[in-house]
């Protein structure tokens, strides 16, 4: 695929797998993502493995995909890079405020608060006004792998 077909399949999703290096094996867990055209952003809980990995080593591979509901077509990415924690406060609530702004205009059950620290009674505001979660930035990509079949 070339940039513009990899970059419509990454703007028109919002969850994708990131495998870490594990202690023997990748791990690998799935995210809810939100893209700015130039860069995926995470929430992280504050506690897991994810955290302890990502401590070790941020280097990470993640993974975009879209498929029919036969897998006759499908698309993908892969890239890899590093996760950087985003620390400006100003920069986090302005990503906290866009994953609000997805779980809302994509209709997503309010179960998915319980993966970003919240609970599922929280009202989705509440991810930009607490920080009860990481915020990740995926950056220095090295290699991105963009398949298609269609």
């Amino acid at each position: 695929m070339d940039k513009n077909e990899y970059d419509k399949l990454i703007d028109e999703g919002y969850v994708c797998r990131i495998a870490f290096n594990g202690e023997k094996y990748p791990y690998i867990a799935p995210f809810l993502y939100v893209f700015d055209g130039k860069f995926l952003y995470f929430l992280s809980t504050k506690y897991g493995k994810k955290l302890e990995y990502f401590r070790k080593s941020p280097y990470v591979s993640v993974e975009v995909e879209k498929y029919t509901s036969d897998l006759s077509n499908y698309t993908f990415v892969t890239i890899q890079g590093y996760l950087e924690e985003v620390s400006d406060s100003i920069e986090k609530k302005l990503i906290r405020q866009k994953f609000v702004d997805l779980i809302e205009s994509r209709h997503l059950s309010r179960n998915i608060l319980a993966a970003l620290g919240h609970s599922p009674e929280d009202p989705p505001e509440a991810i930009a006004r607490e920080e009860r979660s990481l915020v990740w930035k995926l950056s220095g990509v090295k290699d991105l792998v963009a398949l298609k079949n269609l």
